[in-house]
């Protein structure tokens, strides 16, 4: 089974079209959202179409949509070490199963 790994220019454009649902799910507009996220329209313009931006750009677009949780999403924090499991585990007790005995042959 292939995966397909999008390329960069995909990517950008999903996030940008999730940043616009989410601006437009608010009932913000651009103009209003750049401001309160302290960036240009422009800057906003070109992230929400996946033409590139800033990595600050983004962040303070996420800020200002109070969507900085997506962060975590990145890389979440196990809440539980698979190692610790491992060590926690009470080791299994070994029991010998013996085979069964042959009949000796018995002659006539």
């Amino acid at each position: 089974m292939n995966t397909v790994i999008p390329d960069i220019d995909e990517l950008q454009a999903r996030l940008g079209d999730q940043l616009r649902r989410l601006r437009l799910a608010r009932d913000l507009d651009q103009l209003t959202l750049a401001d309160k996220a302290g960036v240009s329209e422009k800057a906003l313009r070109n992230l929400e179409a996946g033409r590139g931006s800033s990595l600050s750009t983004l962040l303070q677009v996420l800020r200002a949509l109070d969507r900085l949780d997506w962060l975590d999403t990145l890389s979440p924090v196990a809440s539980v070490s698979p190692m610790a499991l491992l060590r926690q585990r009470p080791e299994r007790e070994r029991r010998r199963v013996g085979r069964p005995r042959r009949k000796a042959a018995t002659a006539k």
